[in-house]
């Protein structure tokens, strides 16, 4: 269940992580108002791109551990149920 938090929490970091990208290496600085610090936006989409990459993966460790779990419950109940009948 938490797996699926993450994904959606690395896929969020991953389209962010793309917009600092491309307001980094597009000619948007050169407008008024806008913040001009290329080298900035790269370094956030850097940590970004490493946040959704760190989420991602506690997202795969994580459902591998509740599938884990949920085999061990199945097994244990199968073993009860051969027991009752023999």
């Amino acid at each position: 269940m938490y797996a699926r938090n993450l994904y959606v929490l690395a896929g969020s970091l991953g389209f962010f992580a793309v917009v600092s990208f491309v307001l980094a290496f597009t000619g948007v600085m050169q407008e008024s108002g806008a913040p001009s610090q290329a080298s900035l936006w790269r370094t956030i989409g850097i940590l970004l791109v490493i946040g959704a990459l760190i989420a991602s993966l506690l997202g795969v460790l994580q459902q591998m551990f509740e599938q884990a779990e949920r085999r061990d419950v199945e097994r244990r109940q199968a073993e009860r149920e051969r027991r009752r009948r023999g």
